[in-house]
């Protein structure tokens, strides 16, 4: 990061709590890095680092952690968020997807369920990654409205394979278009087979909105 590289007056490794697909969007995100010498002031280097940044990206926070901590691997569980809409407005167009047409929201809600009885989604994961394995634990899927014109959901997981959220939702909204059945859903996931599966949905409406670590991570 060359702000945090400015601030500090050397180079920096910064190293990410993960990737996310293009157009993706985090409200969000946890980083960290190594430094040696004075004890930091936590806070002034949140405002510095405010000061130098561009205006889409702040920092919330600063803390400082074990030596060993690993902003990637240390993570217990992320959670994402992706809004759709079935209301044009000029205004969120960036960050939500527009659907036409009504949804089963509750047939929606019903597949989503089946969910957390796998482990293996490679039918939800995108082709050629260098990922060894495809096994994940999802402990939350969930539609929930809210206002008139905007559904979200909510997925928490203890971690993600590349495009695997707007895979599922994807799917989850052939389901809610009566495409496809609760059984076909699940058959989808037990063929793992991505091309068994729904049209990922667009990245700018899918948010990362936590990142959770075992609090003995951090020392203050």
């Amino acid at each position: 990061m060359k702000a945090l590289a400015t601030f500090l007056r050397r180079e920096i490794e910064v190293i990410g709590a993960g990737r996310t697909d293009a157009g993706v969007h985090a409200t969000l995100m946890v980083a960290h890095f190594d430094f040696e010498g004075d004890t930091l002031d936590v806070e002034l280097v949140a405002d510095k680092l405010n000061r130098l940044l561009p205006p889409d990206i702040s920092v919330y926070q600063v803390r400082r952690v074990k030596s060993d901590a690993h902003a990637r691997f240390d993570a217990t569980a992320r959670t994402y968020k992706y809004y759709i809409t079935t209301s044009k407005n000029p205004f969120n167009r960036q960050y939500r997807c527009r659907i036409h047409g009504n949804l089963d929201f509750k047939r929606m809600n019903e597949a989503a369920q089946e969910l957390f009885g796998y482990s293996d989604f490679t039918s939800f994961s995108k082709l050629h990654t260098d990922v060894k394995t495809n096994i994940c634990r999802i402990t939350m899927a969930e539609w929930t409205q809210v206002d008139e014109v905007t559904w979200v959901f909510t997925i928490r997981a203890d971690r993600f394979l590349r495009n695997m959220v707007r895979a599922i939702v994807g799917t989850l909204l052939e389901v809610g278009r009566g495409k496809m059945t609760v059984q076909d859903f699940k058959q989808v996931i037990e063929l793992q087979d991505r091309g068994k599966a729904g049209t990922s949905a667009p990245g700018q409406a899918l948010f990362l909105v936590n990142v959770e670590y075992p609090e003995n991570l951090f020392i203050d």
